[in-house]
């Protein structure tokens, strides 16, 4: 490469990194992670981020393979999860990570994890007391 090819990647990289992005959306996953049980809007995530809805959009799938609202749901699950195992009841547990109807919840969980909330939790209540007896 030539002086001047070397000196126009070493601007290119510097004025088209990627850098802003990949800030934006680890921002933005981590303020999901953060505030799960609050009612998060793509309009809010991008508000507080100084960027465009459209554009938060499209930077989170291209990064992570999914909408923030899809990571949303996901980690809302995940968290439910954990209060089942710990005992928290079916209701205190949908309201405890952000969902706002019991019923729409509890579809959700089937459908992301192939059993209802409830039988899930009896699951993981009968192997753990397994697991004190041994």
């Amino acid at each position: 490469m030539t002086f001047y090819e070397t000196e126009i990647e070493r601007i290119r990289k510097i004025c088209y990194s990627n850098d802003r992005q990949i800030e934006i959306v680890i921002a933005t996953r981590n303020f999901i992670d953060n505030n799960y049980d609050k009612d998060l809007k793509l309009d809010f995530l991008s508000h507080i981020r100084f960027t465009s809805k459209y554009h938060l959009l499209r930077l989170f799938k291209r990064y992570y393979g999914q909408t923030p609202r899809q990571y949303l749901t996901d980690k809302r699950i995940e968290k439910s999860k954990e209060n089942l195992k710990n005992g928290m009841t079916v209701t205190e547990t949908c309201f405890a990570v952000g969902f706002e109807s019991l019923g729409s919840f509890s579809k959700l969980f089937k459908t992301k994890t192939g059993k209802s909330p409830s039988v899930f939790q009896k699951e993981q209540l009968s192997r753990s007391k397994l697991n004190l007896e041994f």
